[in-house]
């Protein structure tokens, strides 16, 4: 049976990559000025993880992007939304970055949070996306309806990767609750799937194409199936920061689309940065299959994600969705 250990707070695309933020947070709750008053740049602190995901954001403060619009933006690396969402419902970031079922739970809990930009979007081919469920060639596992009675690894239990699976696997017309989801950090997945631990893994990029180095083959991906050009993630802030600084707030939107462009435009470039901030093996940034960086957030399939959610469980009712979606 499929665990269930309560609705977490963590990114789906943690990947245990060491890395130190530092400074200090400038969300202090302090009036701050206006975004490049008298020439002078607006400091904002954004909680981010490691992962290619995030490779706009990067982009965008290499390229001025974020300079152009009054900010200057400190990047603090994290492990995943345990810290960055308590971090801005507190006011220590203004801004950070997460998975979407993590914020539709969270918001299901009372957290006052709103989405502001999109962030890591599906390519949409089943084939070709930056997360699969993968397995070993012998495995007997060919078609979704397989994957029902086996072990699956997931880096986070009762988020995105469980419940889309689960929900694909009910549409081939499979039971999914006879799937063993096993908890597990991105960076053991290979080992525990070689070692025969687990039937399958979810596995995001940069996991999926060191998979295929190992010989393992992707069965479908549960981000471009069973939902329509699904927004994985995205950058979130809080309903006091965005009503206390909405000149900061709009800045950082409207930077926030250009960075996502000018990535979308420049796989090479989003390439070429991440050597930056993670620790990628530069023969595998050549292969990795890069998200789609879309510049809106695809309302209908955070809402199918909430849907998804309630039929799991993940939450006891849909929050207010106008509310948790971009205000624009």
């Amino acid at each position: 049976m499929m665990k269930k250990l309560g609705a977490v707070l963590a990114m789906t695309a943690v990947l245990g990559l060491t890395a130190c933020g530092g400074g200090s947070p400038s969300g202090n709750g302090e009036e701050a000025a206006s975004p490049g008053a008298g020439g002078e740049l607006t400091p904002v602190n954004v909680g981010v993880i490691p992962i290619v995901d995030v490779a706009p954001i990067y982009l965008g403060v290499q390229e001025g992007i974020f300079e152009e619009h009054g900010l200057d933006v400190e990047l603090t690396p994290a492990q995943g939304g345990a810290a960055i969402v308590p971090a801005i419902t507190s006011g220590q970031m203004d801004f950070g970055f997460s998975n979407v079922t993590s914020l539709i739970i969270a918001r299901s809990k009372g957290l006052p949070l709103q989405i502001l930009a999109s962030g890591s979007s599906s390519t949409g081919d089943q084939d070709a996306d930056f997360a699969a469920v993968m397995v070993k060639p012998d495995s007997g596992i060919e078609e979704i309806a397989d994957l029902a009675g086996k072990s699956i690894a997931v880096n986070t239990l009762n988020n995105i990767s469980d419940s889309t699976i689960s929900a694909a696997v009910e549409e081939a017309g499979a039971d999914a609750s006879t799937i063993d989801y096993v908890e597990m950090p991105f960076p053991d997945m290979r080992a525990a799937l070689e070692q025969g631990n687990v039937d399958a893994i979810a596995a995001v990029e940069p996991v999926v194409t060191m998979a295929k180095g190992d010989g393992a083959v992707p069965v479908f991906s549960n981000y471009a199936h069973p939902v329509d050009d699904l927004t994985v993630a995205a950058y979130f802030t809080s309903d006091q920061i965005a009503e206390q600084k909405p000149e900061e707030t709009q800045a950082f939107i409207d930077a926030m689309k250009e960075s996502q462009a000018f990535a979308d435009a420049n796989p090479d470039k989003v390439r070429e940065i991440l050597p930056t901030y993670t620790q990628l093996d530069p023969a595998v940034i050549e292969q990795l299959t890069l998200p789609k960086f879309a510049q809106e957030v695809n309302a209908d399939s955070l809402q199918t994600i909430a849907d998804i959610s309630l039929k799991d469980g993940l939450i006891e009712e849909i929050p207010d969705m106008e509310a948790l979606l971009p205000h624009q």
